[in-house]
């Protein structure tokens, strides 16, 4: 099938699924931001989105979709190594940023991959995978109790640093990655093709934005509390 055994057809399964991940990033940053302005509201949501069959089904979903993303990625990188050597991949039409984006994307991934890690590890296990474990919502804290998660973690100096690198992180991967998906797929047209560099990078900022506005006010202290 030429969706796996072409370069090309992994490339197109990889904007196919990157795309799919920052329709997410955009639904869960969404969702955060609530916190900052209701604890009660922010934990209505994650009691919605608790483990309901819906969103199981929607979590093993995205899994899926992660992991397939992060397989072809790390296989394209070692076929392009291996192809090109030394010689890193370049286009000198790129902007700066971009440019050392597209330069260390097997890095960036490797320090995404390494946040999802810590970031499953300090909500989804202590949330859903506990409620499906059997914890109450009579439990303390309750697995629905976000806030309180959120509450805990940011107020934690060394997650904090660690989720700041790590949005840092996510902005470089998804500002090459954005357009270079469209680009693979089909929208490059010479007048499109810096449009949607433009659009992917002011796009990309508001979405990290929005994440690290969670993450400051909570570890300033600023959120608001649970009423």
């Amino acid at each position: 099938m030429w969706l796996i055994n072409s370069p090309i057809g992994r490339k197109v399964v990889m904007s196919v699924t990157g795309i799919a991940l920052v329709l997410f990033l955009t639904f869960h940053m969404s969702m955060n931001v609530v916190a900052l302005f209701s604890g009660e509201a922010y934990n209505m949501i994650c009691e919605f989105l608790g483990a309901n069959w819906y969103a199981v089904v929607a979590t093993l979903g995205l899994a899926a979709l992660a992991v397939i993303h992060i397989l072809y990625a790390f296989t394209l990188t070692i076929q392009n190594r291996k192809a090109r050597g030394n010689e890193k991949y370049a286009v000198t039409t790129k902007p700066k940023q971009v440019e050392w984006a597209s330069q260390n994307m097997l890095v960036l991934g490797i320090i995404v991959v390494l946040g999802i890690g810590l970031h499953l590890f300090n909500f989804w296990y202590n949330m859903m995978f506990a409620e499906l474990m059997g914890a109450s919502s009579f439990s303390n804290p309750s697995p629905s109790d976000g806030f309180f998660f959120i509450k805990e973690t940011f107020g934690n100096p060394v997650y904090v640093v660690l989720y700041i690198v790590w949005l840092a992180a996510i902005w470089f991967h998804l500002s090459h990655g954005f357009w270079s998906a469209l680009h693979t797929l089909g929208w490059n047209g010479k007048v499109w093709f810096n449009r949607w560099k433009c659009i992917g990078n002011i796009y990309t900022t508001i979405l990290m934005l929005g994440f690290l506005v969670v993450v400051l006010a909570f570890a300033a202290g600023i959120a608001p509390s649970l009423v």
